[in-house]
């Protein structure tokens, strides 16, 4: 290949630029193709606006965390590591640390820093940044691949789609991957959001709006079978429940939405029943003579205590010393399993990704090159591979942006 030939790119997201970047550092002729009004604008908003660029863990422990086809990203994952994207921002001036679960956040806790480096990685390339751009649709004709948008056209010998998901349209991601890659002939896969809040049936979840859980384990069941249990934290919403754990549970849900699905959350997971016991009967001691409404507060967090006095069918203008063995017992199991029932998952606009996306079956997985059109490559989330949370999902798009910007 040579110099002459021109490489477009649609989406200046962390896939699109760092296989801009790459491609760019190799002397290509390298056209970015965002229709933001600047680059990374998902980017900016992952970590609640601090950015978790990737994991610390060792790159093997990676495949554990990726939920569909990670036997694809095997030649991405080692090709570029999460050493190799650290040591390129480090290079760029970014300065990073490494907080709970492995996740790697910029030392200023800013993602608009992140943006700054690649921004730089990009301008050091010599890539030709085009912003403002919705590409509305692209044809392959006579070995070219023609991009049109709303008020120009452009040419190009090579292509990489890294357009993303469907996944916060605020941000760009409004599923144009996916069309554009259909209209090219690929088989695209069941979209379905993927880390993403839930909603549950129960009224008096909407009490607790906002209540924030550390510590806890949420499980679920189907039929009393164990789905899925971890450890971590949540957040009560209007319509149900969200946060770290719940996100990474909902990635273990699809398979199970056809039947019954109970919830439970164990708000002292540290104590066994027996210990718990002791713990509420010392509670209890102290406050001999208080209303149970006011002798939990040592225990559970305060907005708690109203629903979880009400689960357990106690009132709560009986005083402590008044309680019976039956209802310290039903407080104690509300306690270890406050229980409510799945009813949906949010829609795809607020997931965090999207899972499905572009057949890994036609994709070149050392090179990410279309195995149906010559000069076609793909990167990042528009492609049927998705991660649980904490940092591996946007390592999936600078692996494959690396192996698509290496190769083409």
């Amino acid at each position: 290949m040579n110099k002459s030939e021109k490489i477009g790119i649609i989406g200046a997201g962390p896939a699109g630029i760092i296989a801009a970047g790459i491609a760019g550092s190799r002397g290509k002729d390298v056209t970015l193709i965002e229709k933001n009004e600047r680059i990374g604008k998902k980017l900016f908003i992952t970590g609640k606006g601090r950015c978790n660029i990737t994991n610390d863990s060792p790159i093997e422990d990676f495949f554990d965390n990726v939920m569909k086809n990670k036997n694809f990203l095997y030649s991405g994952f080692y090709s570029f590591s999460n050493i190799d994207i650290l040591n390129l921002l480090h290079g760029y001036g970014l300065r990073t640390k490494v907080e709970r679960g492995n996740r790697v956040f910029p030392q200023s806790d800013k993602s608009s820093d992140v943006i700054k480096a690649l921004q730089k990685f990009l301008d050091h390339n010599n890539v030709n940044l085009v912003l403002n751009t919705n590409v509305t649709s692209i044809y392959y004709n006579n070995s070219k691949f023609i991009i049109k948008s709303n008020d120009k056209e452009m040419s190009f010998d090579k292509l990489i789609i890294a357009a993303g998901g469907a996944s916060y349209p605020a941000t760009g991601s409004t599923g144009d991957g996916y069309k554009f890659s259909k209209r090219l002939g690929h088989k695209i896969t069941e979209l379905k959001p993927s880390l993403v809040p839930i909603e549950v049936n129960e009224e008096w979840i909407k009490e607790l709006q906002g209540l924030s859980l550390k510590n806890v384990t949420i499980s679920a069941y189907a039929k009393n079978k164990l789905l899925y249990n971890e450890f971590g934290e949540m957040i009560f919403t209007h319509y149900g429940v969200s946060g770290p754990i719940v996100l990474s549970m909902s990635n273990s849900l699809h398979n199970y939405t056809n039947g019954k699905i109970d919830l439970k959350i164990d708000l002292k997971p540290a104590l066994d029943e027996k210990k718990l016991d002791d713990r509420i009967l010392r509670d209890f001691q102290i406050y001999n003579n208080k209303y149970i409404r006011n002798a939990l507060d040592d225990l559970l967090p305060q907005r708690l205590i109203p629903t979880i006095i009400s689960l357990s069918d106690i009132d709560p203008e009986k005083t402590v010393n008044q309680i019976t063995k039956e209802e310290r017992t039903r407080l104690l199991n509300n306690i270890k399993g406050l229980t409510f029932t799945f009813k949906s998952f949010r829609p795809i606009e607020e997931a965090i990704i999207t899972s499905g996306g572009v057949s890994t079956k036609e994709i070149n997985p050392s090179t990410m090159e279309s195995k149906l059109i010559s000069g076609l490559y793909f990167a990042g989330e528009v492609i049927d591979v998705d991660a649980l949370t904490g940092g591996y999902n946007l390592q999936i798009a600078y692996s494959t942006g690396y192996l698509a910007g290496s190769n083409i």
